[in-house]
């Protein structure tokens, strides 16, 4: 019996969970960034019609993308730990859908 018999490999799987995990949170960052920061806001507006949230979608997505690729290219053959990556992914995953929270966004501004 393998090792990879006892343990099989998992990298693909955990750079998946990271990844969108990251990109969660990239989400919320922006969404907060766009909302409080005009500068960012603008840079952001890739498309009038719907103002910043153009621009954070679009980088949420493609943070998530090269993530994904990097990480599943290095962890391929690896076993991780996969209740950490889990743990770490559902806690970005929180904090990105509570950055987009209209409550809580205006909280951390101050309003």
């Amino acid at each position: 019996m393998t090792n990879s018999d006892t343990h099989p490999t998992n990298g693909a799987a955990a750079a998946t969970l990271l990844s969108v995990g990251l990109g969660g949170l990239v989400l919320g960052i922006l969404a907060l960034a766009g909302d409080a920061l005009p500068a960012v806001a603008k840079a952001l507006n890739i498309w009038n019609p719907t103002g910043p949230l153009a621009g954070v979608t679009l980088a949420a997505i493609l943070v998530w993308l090269a993530t994904w690729l990097v990480l599943a290219r290095l962890w391929s053959a690896r076993t991780l730990n996969m209740s950490l990556v889990g743990g770490v992914s559902a806690a970005m995953i929180l904090a990105g859908l509570l950055l987009t929270f209209p409550p809580f966004m205006d909280l951390l501004q101050g309003k």
